[in-house]
C-alpha cells in the first residue's frame, strides 16, 4: 500500500474535494470565538450594561429590602474522610478534595418561582445569554439556619444545611454521608465579596 501523500498524488481530484471541505470546517469552528471577540470590541452607538452590573445595582438597594445573605460570594469546598483503615484500630480523618475560590457566585431572591425562595446563580463563566440556576435556599430562620439544594440536573439535587454569620458576612453548608467504614463530610464556604457592609 502507498503513502497517502503518494495515493493523493495518484487522485488529485480527492486534494480537490478534501482541502474546500476541510477549510470549511476549521472555518466553522472558529465562527463562535469571532464573534464572542468582535462582541468584546464592538462599538456601540448606546451605553451598555452587562448583568453584573444589573446585579450589583439590584444588590445595592437598600439592605432592609433584601436578605442579608443575598449577594455576590466566592465559594470553596472541602471534602474530609475519617475512619478506621484496613488494619488500623486507631480512626483517622484525611481531606480527600479541597477548592478554593473555585467559583463565583450570586445568591438573590426567586421572583419566578413561588415554589424556593432564593436562587443561586454561577456568574464567573463571563457574560452569557442566560444563567443556570445552580442551587436553591431556603429563607434563613431567626437562628440563622437554611437548607440548601445543590442541583446537579434539573431533579438531582444535594442537600446541606446552611448556616450564615452576618458579622463576617460567610454562608457555611455541611452534608455527610456514610460509605463502608468510612464518614465522608462535605463542607462548602461562601465568602461574601458583594455588597460589602
Amino acid at each position: 500500500m502507498a503513502p497517502s501523500f503518494i495515493q493523493s498524488r495518484m487522485h488529485p481530484w480527492r486534494t480537490a474535494i478534501l482541502l474546500p471541505g476541510l477549510l470549511i470546517l476549521l472555518g466553522a469552528c472558529s465562527i463562535e470565538k469571532q464573534y464572542t471577540m468582535r462582541q468584546k470590541h464592538k462599538v456601540y452607538s448606546f451605553e451598555q450594561v452587562n448583568f453584573n452590573d444589573l446585579l450589583k445595582a439590584y444588590l445595592n438597594q437598600s439592605v432592609e429590602e433584601k436578605a442579608g445573605f443575598e449577594g455576590i460570594y466566592a465559594v470553596s469546598m472541602l471534602t474530609t474522610r475519617k475512619g478506621k483503615g484496613m488494619l488500623s484500630s486507631t480512626e483517622k480523618e484525611k481531606v480527600t478534595n479541597r477548592k478554593d475560590n473555585y467559583r463565583q457566585v450570586a445568591i438573590i431572591k426567586d421572583v419566578k418561582n413561588m415554589h424556593r425562595e432564593y436562587i443561586e446563580l454561577s456568574i464567573d463563566q463571563g457574560l452569557l445569554p442566560s444563567y443556570s440556576i445552580k442551587g436553591e435556599f431556603s429563607q434563613f430562620t431567626e437562628n440563622s439556619f437554611a437548607v440548601y439544594k445543590q442541583l446537579d440536573k434539573r431533579d438531582n439535587f444535594t442537600s446541606y444545611t446552611f448556616t450564615f454569620d452576618k458579622s463576617y458576612g460567610i454562608l457555611e453548608g455541611v452534608r455527610t454521608e456514610n460509605s463502608g467504614s468510612y464518614v465522608y463530610t462535605h463542607k462548602l464556604t461562601y465568602v461574601k465579596l458583594f455588597p460589602k457592609k
